[in-house]
């Protein structure tokens, strides 16, 4: 149902499984990691309903601070995730776990502009479907150009998804 091995890109349809899995796995976080943060969500391709998604469950979670987190990165990681450190995004704190790769955590302070534009996208294309539809087509011909180069599948989705940000800014 989830994993995908590194470096891949395979995409599956959406299943609404996704959503019961993300909420198994945030009980877990919040056993762990609760009164260090103030949100856990759902945030990527498997979050929106109907998108086809790299089978890997994407969680953003809010801190107040980025240096005071640092406490949850030895408690997240007794949950199986590895510490990755800012992997190229400043003040973000990423995990990855499973191999195949099955989960990652995006951890970041609540007003930063990384855990503003990671909702606004989401939210934005669960409310909008005409561009949730464009996304989908973008990324399955990109799937298929890059399937072994998820560096070239990211970088390709780029400006779909800034130009998304920018009009979901525009309307809010």
């Amino acid at each position: 149902m989830i994993g995908l091995e590194k470096g891949l890109v395979r995409l599956a349809p959406y299943t609404p499984q996704w959503k019961r899995i993300f909420e198994r796995e945030r009980y877990s976080l919040e056993d762990v990691v609760g009164p260090y943060i103030l949100d856990i969500q759902h945030v990527g391709s498997t979050s929106i309903p109907g998108m086809p998604a790299k089978p890997i469950i994407d969680i953003a979670i809010a801190v107040l601070d980025f240096e005071a987190a640092r406490v949850c990165i030895p408690l997240i990681e007794t949950l199986g995730y590895e510490y990755k450190g800012e992997f190229g995004i400043p003040h973000r704190h990423y995990f990855v776990k499973g191999d195949p790769r099955t989960f990652h955590i995006h951890m970041s302070e609540i007003n930063s502009q990384e855990w503003l534009n990671t909702l606004l996208f989401r939210d934005y294309l669960r409310l909008h479907a005409d561009e949730a539809e464009e996304y989908a087509e973008l990324k399955m011909q990109l799937a298929l150009q890059y399937p072994q180069d998820r560096n070239a599948y990211l970088d390709a989705k780029a400006p779909f998804i800034q130009r998304v940000l920018q009009t979901a800014r525009e309307t809010s």
